[in-house]
């Protein structure tokens, strides 16, 4: 049984135990020693619309929960809460529920009021709880990135589309979140150490795996060809002489058996939900079996049991991969699969490739930075400035918006990067910086005996922390940010057809909002003395 001293806040469990107690039940409220079986996996979508969260710094002021009047009086007559359940809500505790210091009956609802004094003193405490996913989930995770497979060759900056790169750094994206909340990830397929494209995923601060340029998969493309000929999927055509393979030219070019696989029989049969009914008889290619070879080799040493594969695409290519799934499933694979679908780029006007795209957006963000700081913006540590500012730009906008819908880039030469203003990337590095200096400074401040080491959280008196963006930053931020990175692993591991659909974007907003919100607190309170 856990400690409600020792466990974090959770937003999830707040907002349960509040709609518990406002339905009166108390088997769903904690118990006399303060303990309740609040499960943040367990919330109802009946109890969560009970309650909203206030997020506004205008709301925030007079209130952190509110229940609306519509909800009250579909509840109790005319609205009016009995005295006994005001009494559960104004007294509420238990496992990861913020402490209640109030709650009043307003026009607009009932209003409830975090204690925010013990919530401050509690929170930052211990903070590094917070910066963590509740739990740690067990499981292997293979990212499949179809856009960087051989096709024969290997892909380049310039050959690597608009939605292609979309693609690739949504993988890097998921392959990051996943990592935090205890998965085991690796991502597919292996690419020649020192290639081209390897240098440029460098650029935009992705660390793919490599091989040496001298390694092949040659054992696992032959395992991969036998299974596919012995497949029962496997589609032989009828002749006048009886039942044969077709005849035609085989992955080698020699003059042998054309391999197909009839790919809806095996889906139909195996009642695979979600993928296209117009999957036919598919001729395996050789680029086809180097795909299903990296493949094998990634999820070589996984048990299926916990292994799933992801394989994000482009709309474009959707089709495509799904042959590609089934094709793997035919070889004998059993891992469970998922796709991940990106919606088109649009860049009207013109036309670019990832290269050029890159290129266009450091170009831009280096004028703007001269425009800024002018002569300065030079040497070699602009350089890298640049460059990290570059590929933060290249990410917010091609990770900021739902994955299933399209993007569209202003890629004209003026005015599409600039270095002020609350926008993506740019901003959320800008505060980043802002951060460190503040930090920084205070370091040497405390060397120069200009400023106290922080004590113990015990001996600091949090309720001197009135200003309304020091609550607005714990309340909207601090406290959910765990919460935020839980989502992922548990919308991959709920059943469903072929694709997911994972709240990747919510990441890049968090940031930008949080970004916002700091930079204004900022401007408004001298931190430092």
């Amino acid at each position: 049984m856990e400690n409600i001293e020792e466990t974090p806040f959770r937003i999830a469990h707040t907002v349960q135990a509040l709609g518990s107690a406002l339905r009166g039940e108390p088997e769903n409220v904690p118990d006399a020693n303060g303990l309740g079986n609040v499960s943040g996996d367990r919330i109802s979508s009946e109890t969560e619309k009970l309650w909203f969260k206030e997020s506004s710094a205008k709301n925030l002021r007079n209130r952190d929960f509110l229940s609306p009047t519509t909800v009250l009086n579909t509840l109790y007559a005319d609205g009016e809460v009995p005295p006994a359940v005001m009494v559960r809500v104004q007294s509420l505790r238990g496992t990861g529920v913020l402490p209640v210091a109030g709650g009043e009956l307003m026009g607009e609802g009932l209003r409830v009021r975090v204690d925010r004094t013990a919530a401050f003193q509690k929170v930052l405490s211990d903070a590094s709880v917070y910066l963590k996913p509740p739990s740690q989930i067990q499981g292997c995770v293979v990212l499949n990135c179809p856009a960087l497979h051989p096709k024969p060759n290997v892909p380049s900056p310039d050959t690597l589309t608009l939605g292609q790169l979309r693609t690739v750094l949504l993988t890097d994206h998921l392959g990051a979140l996943l990592r935090r909340q205890g998965f085991i990830v690796s991502c597919c397929p292996v690419l020649p150490e020192e290639s081209d494209i390897i240098v440029f995923l460098r650029l935009l601060g992705i660390d793919w795996p490599t091989v040496p340029i001298s390694w092949t998969n040659d054992k696992r493309e032959e395992n991969i060809l036998e299974a596919l000929q012995n497949s029962p999927y496997r589609e032989r055509e009828e002749t006048n002489g009886g039942r044969r393979e077709s005849e035609g030219k085989n992955m080698d070019g020699d003059k042998e058996e054309m391999l197909k696989v009839n790919l809806k029989r095996m889906f139909q049969e195996e009642q695979l939900p979600g993928y296209d009914p117009s999957l036919g008889t598919c001729t395996v290619q050789r680029d086809s079996v180097s795909h299903l070879a990296q493949l094998d080799r990634a999820t070589a040493g996984y048990t299926v049991s916990t292994a799933t594969a992801v394989h994000v695409t482009s709309c474009q290519d959707e089709f495509r991969q799904q042959q590609m799934a089934m094709l793997w499933r035919a070889s004998g694979a059993t891992v469970t699969q998922r796709h991940l679908v990106c919606g088109p780029m649009k860049t009207p006007g013109t036309h670019l490739s990832a290269a050029q795209y890159l290129q266009l957006r450091r170009v831009q963000m280096k004028e703007a930075s001269e425009i800024k700081y002018g002569e300065q913006v030079e040497d070699q540590t602009w350089d890298d400035i640049i460059k990290v500012m570059t590929s933060a730009t290249v990410r917010f906008e091609l990770l900021s918006t739902v994955h299933t819908s399209p993007v569209t880039l202003d890629v004209q030469r003026e005015g599409s990067v600039s270095t002020k203003g609350p926008r993506g990337g740019v901003f959320v590095m800008y505060n980043c910086a802002r951060l460190h200096t503040l930090f920084d400074s205070y370091e040497r401040g405390v060397e120069k005996g200009l400023y106290p080491e922080i004590p113990e959280g015990s001996q600091l008196d949090f309720s001197a922390l009135k200003e309304e963006g020091e609550w607005l930053l714990l309340f909207n931020y601090l406290i959910p940010f765990s919460e935020l990175l839980d989502q992922t692993g548990q919308t991959l591991g709920c059943d469903g057809g072929a694709r997911v659909n994972l709240k990747t974007e919510q990441i890049c907003k968090f940031l930008v909002s949080l970004s916002k919100d700091f930079s204004s607190y900022y401007n408004r309170v001298h931190v430092l003395g």
